[in-house]
């Protein structure tokens, strides 16, 4: 435990506050489209906007500039980024909430494959391995929403999930770049509100009502609220930790769609899940320690 854990009586405990709001997000979703037939496009203008708006607000309050150099590598993450969400809420709308989330959780599978062909990263056997049986529990997953006519949004969702992959790794770039957080996410927010306003320019804008603001702010505030406790936790808490503990959306999601919504899950989609959350928490452990967790 690190010393900025002590003085945070939570510390890692922020993910699981944070995979809380992120399963809210997702359920509100799913209302807001079952209730008033928004679409994709329109869900991710309304979640980003609010982002940008709070985000812009907070830096012109602080003095912070918007100013950047890399203005290129922003407009990459955020375009891939932004693509990403997009998929991301098409298949919380047409899947089951389990398999929609698990299936935005291929991003740690598929950054892994994407660093070996990018930087010329060098993938240890183990973690070849641990890819292979990560790969296989995406076909397990996969397969009854093949079986159930649900082809498209399952491969959408999949996609969604390799774009958030290569989408980190502009957000690693960044990091390295030495730019601010708050301006990645913002900028971010920002190409993000513009390409879903298109989106549903193409698709068909849905007339707001009183009675759909409720479901709309819920999104932008459960979104900003878990962002911010998934970046305190990274900050305060153990990497490992809150990186194990972020997969909690996974599980919440499953129970509050089976529960809530009524979703049934199948033996191959369980397993599935079971097997992607699994092969990406062992992606990010070495094996030396795995082995620190059985020899002490």
């Amino acid at each position: 435990m690190t010393t900025q854990e002590n003085k945070d009586p939570l510390g890692s405990g922020w993910m699981i506050v944070a995979a809380v709001c992120f399963t809210l997000m997702n359920l509100a979703i799913k209302a807001a489209a079952k209730e008033f037939a928004f679409t994709s496009g329109e869900l991710v203008f309304w979640r980003m906007s609010f982002a940008a708006l709070f985000l812009g607000i907070t830096a012109k309050a602080r003095g912070d500039t918007f100013a950047t150099p890399h203005w290129k590598s922003h407009l990459n993450r955020s375009v891939v980024g932004s693509a990403a969400m997009l998929c991301l809420f098409y298949s919380i709308t047409h899947l089951p909430l389990a398999t929609s989330i698990t299936l935005s959780y291929t991003s740690s599978i598929f950054l892994a494959v994407f660093s070996f062909f990018v930087f010329k990263e060098r993938i240890a056997p183990y973690t070849q391995a641990v890819l292979l049986i990560g790969f296989g529990g995406v076909m397990l997953l996969l397969n009854p929403s093949f079986g159930g006519g649900q082809e498209t949004a399952a491969l959408v969702g999949l996609a969604g999930g390799a774009m958030s992959g290569w989408a980190y790794l502009q957000v690693r770039e960044l990091s390295l770049l030495s730019e601010p957080g708050w301006r990645v996410v913002f900028y971010f927010s920002v190409v993000g509100t513009l390409m879903a306003a298109v989106w549903a320019t193409l698709t068909g804008w849905h007339a707001l009502s009183w009675a759909a603001l409720p479901y709309l702010s819920a999104i932008g505030l459960t979104a900003m609220v878990a962002q911010l406790c998934m970046t305190r936790a990274y900050k305060v808490g153990n990497k490992f930790t809150v990186a194990s503990l972020s997969y909690l959306t996974v599980v919440f999601s499953a129970l509050a769609g089976m529960i809530i919504l009524g979703d049934k899950i199948t033996w191959q989609e369980a397993a599935g899940m079971i097997i992607i959350v699994l092969s990406g928490i062992l992606s990010g452990i070495k094996p030396v320690q795995i082995k620190k967790l059985f020899i002490r």
